[in-house]
């Protein structure tokens, strides 16, 4: 239990607050939805009842892939936050199936709700604090990546970064930009119903909010299932390439995989050198190698194997700057 304890306080945080802030709007939301019968109301209650079901799996996957090698399994756990946003997901789904079902039925059959300002109330305090969740989600992101950015940049920058963020990360982003935009739909939906007489305004927007619920089943799955299976992160394969090829005692890499395991990265190389080099020289430039690609962010593991350099090269730099592996003949 104390390590179960341990392993929580480093569980990724965003996915935790997250989670708590999701799980007190679901309980607005469904107070305003038994008191005023709002369908739009109904689909943003789906919709945070989701998220913080999600987020709080998230949270525990992130807390638990952080745990210690063990004989039987001596690879670790990173992948783990993986597996469990995978499953995570399918609530998710399922939200959204009924999100949607509940809107088409409103559609057919329009009923027109009571307590517009109460739902009005609980919307606005719901957009506001999904934003405070958004706006934490981009600066969390922004920090991963190593981006020192203005006060905008949470909600700019961390757009175009969202691909390098951790994986829990990057789900608690997407959701909660999900959630303040339905957020916004639905308030929107019931100003209409309510000063227009078109009822089936809310139930249109119940559709869409369970049709983004369900890009984001879609997004995430893929992500994580890339992640499952063990991807390769391009970008920092090209950056610890160019910093290997920089040591005077490497001749050429001749193999070099950076595989993402979880939140953190693997990687394994085999580089070539001078067979001249004493054993003890190797020892000291793979130290060097280590110390150097240790210190890269996200990199938590790594294996360095030698050859003897053979005149063939096999590790090119081309000028649009991707490194690209030669097979050899």
């Amino acid at each position: 239990m104390g390590e179960f304890l341990k392993l929580l306080k480093g569980g990724n945080k965003p996915s935790l607050i997250a989670a708590i802030v999701n799980t007190v709007i679901a309980i607005l939301k469904g107070v305003a939805f038994f008191f005023t019968g709002n369908v739009a109301m109904f689909a943003e209650m789906m919709h945070s009842i989701g998220d913080a079901a999600n987020q709080f799996f998230v949270f525990t996957g992130s807390a638990l892939s952080k745990k210690a090698p063990t004989p039987r399994f001596p690879n670790g756990f990173g992948r783990l936050v993986n597996l469990v946003c995978l499953g995570a997901v399918i609530i998710v789904g399922i939200l959204s199936y009924e999100t949607i079902i509940e809107g088409w039925h409103h559609i057919q059959h329009p009923t027109e709700s009571t307590g517009v300002a109460i739902t009005l109330s609980v919307l606005a305090i719901a957009i506001v604090l999904e934003f405070s969740v958004l706006y934490k989600a981009g600066k969390e992101i922004l920090h991963e990546v190593g981006i020192k950015g203005t006060l905008l940049s949470p909600l700019t920058t961390s757009f175009a970064n969202l691909g390098r963020a951790k994986p829990a990360t990057k789900l608690v982003f997407m959701e909660d930009l999900v959630a303040t935009a339905g957020g916004i739909l639905a308030f929107v939906a019931v100003l209409i119903s309510h000063f227009t007489g078109f009822l089936q305004a809310e139930g249109i927007a119940s559709i869409m909010i369970g049709v983004m619920m369900f890009y984001v089943v879609g997004k995430v799955f893929l992500d994580n299932a890339r992640g499952a299976l063990g991807e390769t992160d391009e970008q920092m394969l090209v950056h610890i390439a160019h910093i290997v090829s920089e040591n005077e005692h490497v001749k050429d890499i001749q193999k070099l995989e950076v595989i993402k395991e979880g939140e953190y990265l693997h990687v394994e190389i085999i580089v070539e050198i001078d067979p001249q080099h004493t054993f003890a020289e190797v020892d000291d430039i793979r130290d060097n190698l280590k110390e150097l690609i240790l210190t890269q962010q996200g990199v938590t593991d790594i294996t360095i194997s030698f050859d003897e350099d053979d005149g063939i090269r096999t590790w090119t730099q081309h000028k649009d700057q991707r490194t690209v592996l030669k097979t050899r003949d």
